[in-house]
Protein backbone atom coordinates (compact mmCIF):
# COMPACT_ATOMS: atom_id res chain seq x y z
CA UNK A 1 0.00 0.00 0.00
CA UNK A 2 1.27 3.44 -0.84
CA UNK A 3 2.08 5.96 1.87
CA UNK A 4 -0.59 8.29 0.45
CA UNK A 5 -3.27 5.62 0.75
CA UNK A 6 -2.16 4.73 4.28
CA UNK A 7 -2.25 8.41 5.28
CA UNK A 8 -5.73 8.79 3.79
CA UNK A 9 -6.93 5.75 5.72
CA UNK A 10 -5.32 7.01 8.94
CA UNK A 11 -7.01 10.39 8.47
CA UNK A 12 -10.36 8.65 7.96
CA UNK A 13 -9.83 6.67 11.16
CA UNK A 14 -9.03 9.87 13.02
CA UNK A 15 -12.28 11.46 11.87
CA UNK A 16 -14.17 8.32 12.84
CA UNK A 17 -12.62 8.38 16.33
CA UNK A 18 -13.81 11.97 16.75
CA UNK A 19 -17.32 11.09 15.62
CA UNK A 20 -16.94 13.02 12.36
CA UNK A 21 -18.77 10.43 10.29
CA UNK A 22 -19.29 12.48 7.13
CA UNK A 23 -15.59 13.26 6.89
CA UNK A 24 -14.59 9.68 7.68
CA UNK A 25 -17.01 8.26 5.12
CA UNK A 26 -15.74 10.58 2.41
CA UNK A 27 -12.14 9.56 3.06
CA UNK A 28 -12.97 5.84 3.21
CA UNK A 29 -14.72 6.23 -0.14
CA UNK A 30 -11.52 7.73 -1.55
CA UNK A 31 -9.53 4.80 -0.17
CA UNK A 32 -11.68 2.16 -1.89
CA UNK A 33 -11.71 4.20 -5.10
CA UNK A 34 -7.91 4.22 -5.09
CA UNK A 35 -7.64 0.55 -4.14
CA UNK A 36 -10.79 -1.55 -4.64
CA UNK A 37 -9.08 -4.48 -2.89
CA UNK A 38 -8.45 -2.55 0.35
CA UNK A 39 -10.34 -4.77 2.80
CA UNK A 40 -9.88 -2.58 5.88
CA UNK A 41 -11.25 0.46 4.06
CA UNK A 42 -14.33 -1.44 2.82
CA UNK A 43 -15.00 -2.75 6.31
CA UNK A 44 -14.55 0.66 7.93
CA UNK A 45 -16.70 2.34 5.27
CA UNK A 46 -19.47 -0.16 5.90
CA UNK A 47 -19.39 0.39 9.64
CA UNK A 48 -19.33 4.18 9.26
CA UNK A 49 -22.30 4.03 6.89
CA UNK A 50 -24.16 1.79 9.32
CA UNK A 51 -23.62 4.38 12.06
CA UNK A 52 -25.06 6.99 9.70
CA UNK A 53 -28.15 4.88 9.03
CA UNK A 54 -27.17 4.13 5.43
CA UNK A 55 -27.94 0.45 5.94
CA UNK A 56 -28.32 -0.71 2.32
CA UNK A 57 -25.03 0.85 1.28
CA UNK A 58 -23.37 -0.51 4.42
CA UNK A 59 -24.52 -4.00 3.44
CA UNK A 60 -22.92 -3.54 0.03
CA UNK A 61 -19.64 -2.66 1.70
CA UNK A 62 -20.00 -5.59 4.06
CA UNK A 63 -20.54 -7.94 1.14
CA UNK A 64 -17.44 -6.54 -0.53
CA UNK A 65 -15.49 -7.15 2.68
CA UNK A 66 -16.47 -10.81 2.94
CA UNK A 67 -15.78 -11.25 -0.77
CA UNK A 68 -12.25 -9.91 -0.32
CA UNK A 69 -11.60 -11.88 2.88
CA UNK A 70 -14.15 -14.67 3.24
CA UNK A 71 -12.48 -16.08 6.34
CA UNK A 72 -12.54 -12.87 8.39
CA UNK A 73 -14.61 -13.34 11.53
CA UNK A 74 -15.18 -9.63 12.14
CA UNK A 75 -16.36 -9.04 8.58
CA UNK A 76 -19.07 -11.72 8.91
CA UNK A 77 -20.09 -10.48 12.35
CA UNK A 78 -20.41 -6.94 11.04
CA UNK A 79 -22.38 -8.09 8.01
CA UNK A 80 -24.75 -9.93 10.33
CA UNK A 81 -25.28 -6.72 12.32
CA UNK A 82 -25.97 -4.83 9.10
CA UNK A 83 -28.62 -7.34 8.06
CA UNK A 84 -30.23 -7.16 11.51
CA UNK A 85 -30.50 -3.37 11.18
CA UNK A 86 -32.10 -3.92 7.78
CA UNK A 87 -34.59 -6.38 9.25
CA UNK A 88 -33.30 -9.20 7.06
CA UNK A 89 -33.10 -11.88 9.72
CA UNK A 90 -32.48 -14.89 7.42
CA UNK A 91 -29.38 -13.22 5.92
CA UNK A 92 -28.28 -12.05 9.37
CA UNK A 93 -28.50 -15.63 10.64
CA UNK A 94 -26.56 -16.90 7.63
CA UNK A 95 -23.76 -14.37 8.18
CA UNK A 96 -23.79 -15.18 11.90
CA UNK A 97 -23.46 -18.87 11.01
CA UNK A 98 -20.35 -18.14 8.95
CA UNK A 99 -18.91 -16.13 11.84
CA UNK A 100 -19.62 -19.07 14.16
CA UNK A 101 -17.81 -21.48 11.82
CA UNK A 102 -14.79 -19.19 11.81
CA UNK A 103 -14.89 -18.74 15.60
CA UNK A 104 -14.61 -22.51 15.93
CA UNK A 105 -11.55 -22.61 13.70
CA UNK A 106 -13.28 -23.57 10.48
CA UNK A 107 -13.15 -21.92 7.09
CA UNK A 108 -15.84 -20.37 4.95
CA UNK A 109 -15.72 -21.55 1.36
CA UNK A 110 -17.11 -19.04 -1.12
Amino acid sequence: MSDDLQNLFDDANGHLALGELDEATALYRQCVALDPTFFDAWHALGMALLKQGEVKEAIGCGLQSVTLQPNDLLAWTSLSQMYVRDGNIPEAESAKGNARILSLGGKVVR
